[in-house]
């Protein structure tokens, strides 16, 4: 039987018959994992433990809860305790974490069972998972392909149906990004949404934890899970607790969607634009109003992104000194020969490069020169989508410029991370929530995805509109080659 290809509800219903038992699920991942191995999609799988775990849940009942016994990944800078913690990074290869991040507390409550940590760009630096020092995780639509990033190995374990539920963080989309490379759905919350808290930070004002999954009702329930308030982040909301899939199924009739000129700019395919032209007449013919509209700072960006995410990250990153835990350099000269050698040693080329520039924005003068005017013109951003939340319910677009391109392409330019991410580092300049949803195939049958953006706190409205267009499009979004409906 192939377990977790059947819905959710089917799943939850064999458990409670006890038809199946949540080992037969974790076997059944752990096969498909090893059958997908040259994916590449995990550092560390948690095998003794989960298995522990699934024999635990025997003895519980299954209740209401769908989520119970169902395995779950989890990208690998978010902390585990017991588990090995890498960031992908030489530096933490051998870290293993004495407490939990609040969400895999919440993972645990909920009788969820982590099956692995996933690959990454190395502190979530980059675009294409290609910075690991694991080596990158591959496209299950075509193994030559990048994934994305930085949560390639989460976008990869869910497109290869290896798990149903992975979790990832996007600081300038991190998850919608590598989510529309594969076919899958992945949402950026809310900034406040999640707790940050056991959160590796890179970028600590724009980082969120957030779901990624194979479809949108499976989103929406995961989000339920591990959203809320937190006493150990200080930046996390108090929010009356919502369900996140009240909204699924509603019709869309009235709704009023922008979509802003930049997104559909000739530095966007035209293969792309043409799915999203479908996705909107599509929209109009069942009652919902689609307006182009001008959007000020979009194309600013990428250089604030660069500015505020590298000088946090070089902040952030101070940490890894070669003392208090990760690798240490053999034989120092003195201590400063430490902290160098076990730096230069440590992180990878691209994490040095961000620190490095990060450092100078940061030093005397620079702060206020780069770092306070980025932050002022970040402001005016937020203020340019409160403008268009006035008057518009939701705002989309393409999710990406280009469909997934090859894992040989040359890295040795360093913008070009930051243009991958071009038409999604808004959402976290603004701290709104964002959806990637899968619309169609390009060139080589390769996913395109659509961005979703709503207003803070409006996930659920975010949800109602990708699954109105997930149900009428209805994709065959399997890449798994021995599945009989491909």
């Amino acid at each position: 039987m192939k377990y977790l290809d059947k819905t959710i509800e089917e799943i939850h219903e064999a458990l409670k018959k006890k038809e199946i038992k949540p080992i037969d699920l974790v076997e059944e991942s752990f096969e498909r994992i090893e059958k997908n191995k040259e994916l590449n999609a995990y550092i560390t799988l948690n095998k003794e433990e989960a298995r522990k775990r699934a024999q635990e849940l025997e003895e519980k009942e299954v209740g209401d809860n769908l989520l119970f016994g169902l395995p779950i990944a989890v990208k690998d800078n978010i902390i585990t305790k017991d588990l090995k913690t890498t960031c992908a990074s030489h530096i933490l290869e051998n870290f293993v974490p004495i407490y939990n991040a609040t969400v895999v507390d919440k993972i645990n409550e909920n009788d969820m069972i982590i099956i692995g940590k996933t690959n990454m760009d190395e502190f979530a630096m980059g675009s294409s998972s290609r910075t690991s020092y694991f080596g990158a995780p591959k496209n299950p639509w075509n193994k030559d392909k990048i994934s994305g990033g930085s949560s390639g190995g989460s976008a990869t374990t869910i497109a290869a149906r290896d798990v149903l539920f992975a979790l990832g963080s996007d600081t300038g989309g991190s998850i919608r990004q590598p989510a529309s490379y594969t076919g899958i759905v992945g949402m950026k919350p809310t900034y406040g949404r999640v707790s940050r808290y056991g959160l590796v930070a890179f970028a600590s004002s724009l980082d969120q934890i957030g779901p990624m999954t194979k479809n949108v009702y499976e989103n929406a329930l995961l989000l339920n899970v591990i959203a809320g308030a937190d006493d150990k982040d200080l930046t996390s909301a108090e929010k009356v607790k919502e369900d996140f899939t009240r909204l699924i199924g509603k019709d869309i009739k009235g709704m009023k969607i922008a979509l802003p000129n930049y997104f559909m700019s000739d530095i966007v395919t035209e293969e792309i634009r043409n799915e999203v032209e479908k996705t909107k007449k599509t929209l109009e013919e069942n009652g919902a109003t689609v307006d182009y509209v001008d959007m000020k700072y979009l194309d600013k960006a990428v250089t604030l992104y660069q500015i505020i995410a590298m000088g946090e990250a070089s902040s952030n990153l101070a940490r890894f000194d070669g003392i208090r835990y990760g690798y240490t350099t053999e034989n120092p000269k003195d201590i400063e020969d430490l902290y160098l050698e076990t730096r230069k040693n440590g992180f990878g080329k691209e994490v040095k490069r961000r620190i490095m520039v990060g450092s100078y924005l940061l030093s005397g003068e620079n702060a206020k020169i780069y770092y306070n005017k980025a932050l002022s013109i970040r402001d005016d951003m937020k203020k340019e989508f409160d403008r268009i939340f006035k008057d518009y319910d939701l705002i989309i677009g393409p999710t990406t410029t280009t469909t997934a391109y090859n894992l040989t392409d040359p890295m040795d330019d360093p913008s070009k991370s930051f243009m991958d991410d071009v038409l999604v580092i808004p959402v976290n300049m603004a701290g709104l929530p964002g959806l990637s949803l899968p619309i169609g195939f390009g060139k080589e049958h390769m996913p395109i995805g659509l961005h979703i953006i709503g207003n803070s706190f409006k996930e659920a409205t975010i949800y109602q509109l990708a699954s109105f267009i997930e149900k009428k499009l209805n994709l065959n979004l399997n890449p798994r080659k021995d599945d009989e409906n491909v």
